[in-house]
């Protein structure tokens, strides 16, 4: 994989995040699990290149972000979407996503992916903070909170980009 620095990302983020989507993967060659998402972001915050994640606490792969320092996000071309849906609607508390899929899992950093991606990202938490009702300002929002089933915020420093090395 060749690093990058975020000021070097091409392409559209919006379509990558919310269209695309993205594996968020967390936790260690022993143990770890990986879901699709699509919403997130990346910015800059606290004069640092960052991103920003939701995830739920019933998701098995938020126990991995809670214990651990690191998480990646990693991005697919468009013949992995059935692998992503998989991915996102199956627990890695049941299956092995990775198996099941035929994505292929790299430990050479701090935190896992997948040698298929086309962009890794690998994030250090900076910031958690659980999202809840009494900061909702737009109603249309809280549709998506049924039963108080609130997200947790991670922001995160982007401390390497990763894309295939083109000899790859």
């Amino acid at each position: 994989m060749q690093i990058l620095a975020p000021f070097e990302l091409e392409g559209n983020i919006m379509r990558s995040l919310g269209t695309d989507w993205m594996l968020i993967t967390a936790g260690d060659k022993e143990k770890y699990n990986t879901m699709t998402a699509s919403w997130g972001g990346m910015g800059i915050l606290w004069n640092k290149s960052v991103v920003f994640i939701f995830v739920r606490p019933t998701r098995y792969t938020y126990e991995f972000i809670e214990n651990s320092d690191y998480f990646s996000i990693s991005f697919y071309d468009k013949s992995w979407t059935r692998a992503l849906k998989f991915c996102g609607t199956n627990s890695g508390r049941d299956v092995d996503k990775a198996k099941v899929t035929g994505l292929i899992p790299v430990f050479d950093e701090k935190a896992p992916y997948f040698k298929q991606s086309k962009m890794v990202v690998i994030c250090k938490k900076m910031y958690s903070q659980d999202m809840n009702e009494c900061g909702i300002i737009d109603d249309e929002i809280r549709q998506y909170y049924k039963n108080n089933a609130y997200h947790r915020v991670f922001i995160a420093e982007m401390k390497r980009v990763l894309i295939p090395d083109e000899n790859e």
